[in-house]
């Protein structure tokens, strides 16, 4: 799998969808309907980024990278 640079705050979102996700997750999240919102504005936000209407980017392989790329910032940062 090829590096793709992805814009920042394509991975920004992508950071929060992922730390919305996981407060979602635990049992009984305190503040349900504003983390479910938040999850689907982010949601759409990732879907519709003008990044995925480049050809190249707009592919299921793209979609994985962005993930890997932010599991990797994740794990330098010690989160």
């Amino acid at each position: 799998m090829g590096h793709t640079a992805f814009p920042d705050d394509l991975v920004q979102a992508q950071r929060d969808f992922d730390r919305t996700y996981a407060a979602l997750a635990v049992p009984r999240p305190r503040e349900y309907t504003p983390l479910r919102r938040r999850l689907l504005r982010l949601s759409a936000e990732l879907m519709w980024h003008p990044f995925w209407g480049r050809s190249t980017a707009a592919s299921p392989t793209g979609w994985v990278e962005l993930r890997d790329q932010v599991h990797a910032l994740e794990r330098e940062e010690g989160r």
